[in-house]
């Protein structure tokens, strides 16, 4: 009896607590004769919680005892508390797999495993050589170094070429940094592109100017004029030919991209031209540039290509059903056979450009507020709508109809809390601000006025991640566009960061900084067609670009402007 009195004098608390517990919930289950040989035993072995008395001595308890004082507690609080466990633990080590919850787990699945659990795996150079039906096999989950170099050579050599996500995994984009930074215009800078080869950049500001850049040392090649109001968009020719720029003044310009000469001057518009767009489809010699505006309409405006002539009368589309009705974004598909649109009205309206003349085939209503934002998929008849209510959706073209998915913006991931009765009071206040796609179309980002981004399973509509970092609403999302796990994004934080929208992780961060005023709000980003390097816009009229490498080839450059500028242009400081 000694022996026991020590053995009991040695548990501590929590395990006389548990004793307890255990009793308690098998008390309620079917095993009765078990349940009583139980509460029988911790009595007889004095191993339950015990009482102190005002000198501090402890007295032992009868399990009868215990239940009356701890009326609280019911004969599944351990199975409550066990429940809690496992999404409590995701939140700070991540399991393999979210939402297989298991006491019996091991590993990365058990609800013991710590950080030391998550220590990267070593890649031999096997796994980087090998090949299923041709395949290179995925990076390990738990990677936290780039594969190693030569490796990967060995490997492609070997067998096969190595797919983007090896060669250059997400952590090589840690690299880029700052290489110009220029005060291009005199006011806010909303529209920016590279031309398709990625030597040129062009950029729309509401000081009525459009500037050419070279993309190679940051040279200002030309300065398009005419407009007489705030550059709304612009859109480079799909044979890299002419660039558009649309205005608020309801006129659009086009010019020849290597002589920078005026092709056309084009007035179809009543009202603000909100989206600008040069059609991927050919037809002969047939082209064509679509236009939507504030006044409800959309015009494609037919050109040659042989000797680039407008068509100065537009094939118009009124779309205005109701008073005040915008027509405010729209999305060609890949091959453009279609163009979407998205408006004030709530609608989504699809346009077919297979045909002789271009006609709308389908409104869509789904949405309870103003469309603002849409995007086509890189390869499929499928694309992305976001709305001020609080939902996105995915549309696809099946049977002979668009279905869609839709993705709410309230959702939280698989292992995190519920949403509480208030938070599911404040749904109607999610706002989509921007959407797109990863550049294999597996996945789609939205971004949300809680300033965070999304990442979902576009066949599911799964939400994958949450990306946190962004301090104010986000307008800019663009894909990388060979890499399927990279992505950026901007906002009114003036903060551009690239993530790894697979592991959920921030790569890196840079900050617009503005000397002596705080900083600028980042307007608009764009990633050259190769890839290396992007560059971006804010709202005092900065033209940065940023790469790998070093920027020596735009030293002269930054040279001359220090001093024609007096250093007027502060720095870009890294997060």
């Amino acid at each position: 009896m000694a022996g026991r009195e020590i053995e009991t004098r040695k548990l501590s608390q929590l395990e006389l607590e548990m004793h307890f517990l255990m009793a308690r919930l098998l008390s309620a289950g079917p095993c009765q004769e078990a349940s009583q040989v139980l509460m029988k035993e911790l009595e007889n072995h004095k191993v339950l919680p015990k009482r102190l008395d005002w000198k501090g001595e402890e007295h032992h308890r009868s399990f009868k005892e215990l239940l009356q004082i701890n009326s609280h507690v019911g004969a599944r609080h351990l199975l409550h508390m066990c429940e809690r466990l496992a999404p409590m633990l995701e939140q700070t080590v991540r399991p393999s797999v979210y939402g297989t919850r298991s006491l019996l787990g091991a590993g990365r699945q058990s609800l013991l495993r710590t950080e030391k659990d998550l220590k990267a795996s070593v890649w031999s150079q096997s796994h980087h050589t090998a090949r299923y039906h041709g395949a290179a096999f995925a990076a390990p989950h738990n990677s936290t170094q780039p594969p190693n170099l030569c490796y990967l050579l060995q490997a492609r050599a070997e067998s096969s070429v190595l797919p983007v996500t090896q060669a250059f995994s997400g952590r090589f984009f840690v690299k880029m940094q700052l290489h110009l930074r220029t005060l291009g215009h005199l006011s806010s800078v909303y529209c920016i592109s590279f031309d398709r080869s990625g030597h040129y950049i062009i950029t729309g500001a509401d000081d009525q100017l459009v500037k050419i850049w070279s993309a190679l040392d940051g040279r200002l090649l030309n300065t398009l004029r005419g407009h007489t109001a705030e550059i709304s968009d612009i859109s480079v020719s799909y044979d890299n030919s002419l660039v558009a720029a649309a205005s608020c003044d309801k006129v659009i310009r086009v010019w020849r991209l290597q002589t920078a000469s005026p092709v056309a001057v084009l007035v179809g518009h009543t009202a603000t031209i909100t989206s600008l767009h040069f059609s991927p489809a050919c037809r002969g010699r047939q082209r064509y540039l679509i236009s939507t505006g504030n006044d409800g309409c959309m015009c494609a405006w037919l050109y040659f290509a042989d000797n680039k002539k407008f068509n100065e009368h537009p094939l118009k589309f009124t779309e205005r059903v109701r008073p005040g009705s915008q027509m405010i974004c729209s999305s060609f598909s890949a091959g453009g056979m279609f163009l979407t649109t998205g408006s004030s009205d709530h609608m989504i309206r699809v346009y077919y450009f297979g045909g002789e003349l271009p006609e709308k085939c389908a409104e869509l209503e789904s949405h309870t507020d103003r469309v603002d934002s849409i995007q086509f998929s890189h390869h499929s008849w499928r694309f992305i709508s976001g709305s001020k209510d609080g939902i996105a959706r995915i549309w696809r073209y099946s049977h002979q109809e668009w279905k869609c998915l839709p993705l709410n913006m309230s959702s939280k991931q698989i292992g995190t809390n519920s949403l509480t009765n208030e938070q599911h009071d404040l749904k109607s206040k999610f706002r989509v601000t921007m959407v797109g796609w990863n550049c294999t179309d597996t996945c789609v980002l939205t971004a949300v006025n809680d300033f965070s981004l999304k990442v979902w399973d576009s066949h599911t509509g799964r939400l994958l991640n949450v990306l946190q970092g962004h301090e104010d609403e986000v307008f800019v999302l663009e894909a990388h566009p060979s890499n399927p796990s990279v992505c950026l994004s901007a906002g009114h934080d003036g903060k551009i960061m690239l993530w790894d929208i697979v592991g959920g992780a921030l790569i890196k961060s840079f900050f617009n900084v503005i000397e002596g005023q705080g900083h600028g709000a980042v307007f608009d980003c764009k990633f050259s067609p190769c890839a290396s390097i992007f560059a971006s816009t804010d709202s005092h009229g900065h033209l940065s670009i940023f790469g790998f490498g070093t920027s020596d080839r735009y030293s002269k450059v930054r040279f001359a402007l220090s001093i024609v500028l007096g250093n007027i242009a502060g720095p870009v400081k890294h997060c």
